[in-house]
């Protein structure tokens, strides 16, 4: 029998780091009409679940999602399942076949906003140029790295978080501070936490960030091996 399956932390009125992968790792996005299904649902559905929207990037079998739920955690999960059942409609209806594109569950971790939200972004955004498919984030059409560098206009729904606001006092001086944020070097050790922190379902952040979200959930999220 296999351990049990842990319990997903959500918290009200903080942003999540969210991954959910297609079935079997199977091409959820085959061409740019399949990307571009995909973040009209998310533009059309968030407001209907109170879902804020800071960033994305869609690669060919997952996405990854930085997203904030309002005080109802509940319309977090509603919304990615609303997502995944969509797509899998509009993918079958294209290739005349049946049944699910993506895995049931989903993997979430919720972000320490002052001291993690930007190096989140930054992860999530830079994933094509670690896949090796672009040598620069600007150059992936399907994530929200151009729209937050001002470099285009496509995803304008995109959600502003308090951190980008606090990068600088204009657009332009936030657009540019933040475009040297992701071309700086990694400061080693930056990644693995917030990978671990996903691929377990526990929290982005620091002891201080976990008494925090204990003191709003009812229990304590411990850091689990």
């Amino acid at each position: 029998m296999g351990l049990p399956r842990m319990g997903r932390v959500a918290v009200p009125s903080y942003p999540h780091h969210v991954v959910q992968r297609g079935h079997d790792r199977q091409v959820v996005f085959a061409e740019a009409a399949d990307f571009a299904y995909y973040l009209q649902t998310l533009a059309e559905f968030k407001a209907e679940y109170d879902v804020q929207v800071y960033g994305f990037c869609l690669m060919t079998n997952h996405v990854h999602l930085v997203l904030q739920p309002g005080e109802r955690v509940a319309g977090l999960g509603q919304l990615l399942k609303r997502l995944a059942g969509r797509q899998s409609r509009y993918v079958n209806r294209q290739e005349a076949r049946s049944g699910t594109l993506r895995e049931n569950r989903y993997k979430s971790s919720p972000i320490q906003t002052d001291s993690y939200l930007l190096a989140c972004l930054r992860y999530v955004e830079i994933n094509p140029v670690r896949a090796r498919m672009v040598s620069r984030p600007e150059d992936y059409r399907w994530s929200c790295y151009g729209q937050r560098v001002g470099q285009m206009d496509e995803f304008a729904w995109l959600d502003t978080d308090p951190c980008f606001e606090g990068v600088g006092d204009t657009p332009q001086v936030r657009a540019s501070r933040y475009a040297e944020i992701v071309r700086s070097a990694i400061p080693p050790g930056e990644w693995e936490p917030i990978r671990s922190a996903l691929q377990r379902g526990q929290l982005t952040g620091t002891d201080r960030f976990i008494d925090e979200v204990a003191a709003i959930i009812g229990r304590r999220i411990e850091h689990r091996q």
